[in-house]
């Protein structure tokens, strides 16, 4: 598992699935707001001019020296929503990403956001 003090270190890299094939390139990462802890990564996909981001949970993650690897399949990470590539995940399609990867959506008790990007 990658120390999450390092992940940031990483953008850039490319992003693989389990079994190697590459996925697209390390954006930007979304932390979890009530844990503070890394929980999706933006991977840039496409081709040059015609680029998007996808979101990959970064639980059960691991770093190589050339790599991120996760734990999901090339395909339903590129299914999964995704934002341009200069935009913000809005907080009305949380809760679509978390159904994407059949994870549990709760905001914070007063309504607030659970994922913020740094």
């Amino acid at each position: 598992m990658f120390e999450a003090a390092t992940i940031r270190d990483w953008i850039g890299m490319p992003v693989v699935d389990p079994s190697g094939d590459k996925i697209g390139t390390l954006e930007s990462i979304y932390y979890d707001t009530a844990s503070d802890l890394p929980a999706f990564a933006t991977v840039s996909v496409g081709l040059l001019g015609r680029t998007k981001l996808v979101f990959a949970p970064l639980d059960g993650a691991t770093v190589a020296p050339k790599h991120l690897t996760v734990q999901y399949e090339k395909k339903v990470v590129r299914d999964a929503p995704y934002i341009e590539s200069d935009g913000e995940l809005e907080a009305s399609r949380e809760a679509d990403l978390y159904r994407h990867y059949n994870f549990v959506y709760e905001q914070g008790a007063g309504g607030e956001r659970k994922l913020g990007r740094r």
